[in-house]
């Protein structure tokens, strides 16, 4: 079996590269599909308190036989949890949902910036790391501005920052400014939103030209560029096509070609909100 190449973080800790993420999988269906997961291949589970399927995952742990140390588990502290006290207090429920002693990777969900509790609660991160009851911590969602104050203000540089991120939304301006505080980029909504993005003549010819489906394309488009990438499906054939997607060995041709799809300098491609200005319980 071919596992995921392994992208080792600024604490020194790795992280596989492609995962599998559970958002919008409801608990029960969770387990089952975490499980054929893990028989595809995916040694990462990306999940979160707000998705409400942490037990899930946790039993889909449980059954898979597998060690601790063979899996990566991330999940992630809602927004109505943040504050030093309340993330103490969540993280230790998100843990016992999971079933698990320690966390590979623990983030801050959203930035927030209304709520001023951002820098707080990445105290309380720094504290549990410091623990050892979490391996690595990083956020999701953060301006350039928001991340800079972390550093500032702690001293502690986030080791991986999951923005969304794809073809037609490639955030070259972040990730660049992530590359250089030495944080790495996570994608999520890699595979865009509605089927435009795979349905793209462009993702469509370089598919055909290396015998892979558009998603695999996209997704070995991440890899290439360096991206951390947690596709997602609840459909066992397309679960294992995604992680095959290892195998797509794209050329610089196919990475310009896709580069080219980006959006972003016409102010659109954005599917989520904007991390600067969010603001949602």
């Amino acid at each position: 079996m071919t596992f995921s190449p392994e992208l080792k973080f600024n604490d020194g800790n790795t992280i596989p590269q492609l995962g599998y993420g559970v958002w919008q999988v409801e608990d029960d269906v969770a387990e089952k599909v975490v499980g054929q997961a893990f028989e595809a291949g995916f040694r990462h589970i990306d999940t979160a308190r707000i998705y409400g399927n942490e037990a899930g995952v946790g039993r889909a742990i449980e059954r898979s036989g597998l060690k601790p140390e063979e899996i990566f588990i991330t999940t992630k502290l809602w927004n109505a949890d943040q504050g030093y006290e309340s993330t103490l207090k969540a993280f230790e429920e998100s843990m016992e949902r999971l079933g698990l002693e320690t966390l590979d990777l623990y983030l801050i969900h959203w930035m927030q910036p209304k709520q001023e509790k951002y820098v707080d609660t990445w105290k309380a991160l720094i504290e549990l790391q410091k623990q050892s009851r979490v391996k690595t911590i990083g956020v999701s969602n953060f301006s350039k501005e928001g991340l800079q104050r972390l550093i500032d203000e702690t001293g502690v540089i986030p080791a991986i920052h999951q923005i969304e991120l794809h073809p037609f939304f490639s955030q070259a301006e972040l990730r660049e400014f992530n590359a250089s505080k030495g944080i790495l980029t996570e994608a999520w909504s890699p595979l865009g939103q509605g089927g435009e993005l795979l349905e793209s003549p462009v993702i469509a010819q370089i598919a055909a030209k290396h015998n892979a489906t558009p998603a695999q394309v996209v997704i070995a488009w991440h890899l290439e560029i360096g991206n951390v990438v947690i596709p997602k499906s609840v459909t066992e054939s397309r679960i294992r096509e995604n992680y095959a997607a290892l195998e797509v060995n794209l050329d610089a041709t196919d990475v310009q070609a896709i580069n080219g799809l980006d959006r972003s300098a016409e102010g659109a491609g954005r599917i989520g909100p904007d991390p600067a200005v969010s603001d949602f319980a």
